[in-house]
């Protein structure tokens, strides 16, 4: 949602979903990755990205035919450990020293659940949105022969 040339050849768009949708509003809205997969499960080899955007559903109870749902993905049942082994996924896709950026909104989950999930704290954290409910926080995968 968040990308502001969808073309840019130097930018990949993974999603498990690829779909179309007209939103209640008459909008369209159209899900079309590069590549389909699931997050905890990568395709790409280690060390493939000096950058990765994490974004995943950050809702966990909505219906599955809302507009919220569509347009956003919907958190299972197991969503502390799919987004543990998401975050863990795009930490072994990155270079060493690259930059994993990951996305949430605590309008459900707060961060501080999300950060007891995956076990890792951020080196920097931005607030915004409405009611400042939108959390961007920044990793960098250090090699652990260096820590």
């Amino acid at each position: 949602m968040f990308w502001v040339d969808k073309q840019n050849p130097n930018v990949l768009f993974a999603d498990i979903r690829n779909e179309e949708h007209t939103l209640c509003d008459g909008r369209s809205l159209e899900i079309k990755p590069d590549v389909e997969m699931d997050f905890t499960k990568m395709t790409f080899p280690d060390d493939s990205f000096k950058m990765v955007i994490f974004d995943p559903p950050h809702l966990n109870r909505l219906g599955k035919s809302s507009w919220m749902a569509k347009k956003y993905g919907v958190l299972l049942p197991t969503w502390e450990m799919d987004i543990r082994e998401g975050f863990n996924e795009c930490m072994r896709v990155l270079e060493p020293y690259g930059t994993l950026i990951f996305k949430w909104n605590e309008s459900q989950i707060k961060q501080s659940q999300i950060l007891n999930a995956i076990g890792e704290n951020p080196l920097i954290t931005q607030r915004a949105g409405k009611g400042n409910n939108t959390i961007w926080m920044v990793y960098m995968k250090i090699p652990k022969s260096t820590i």
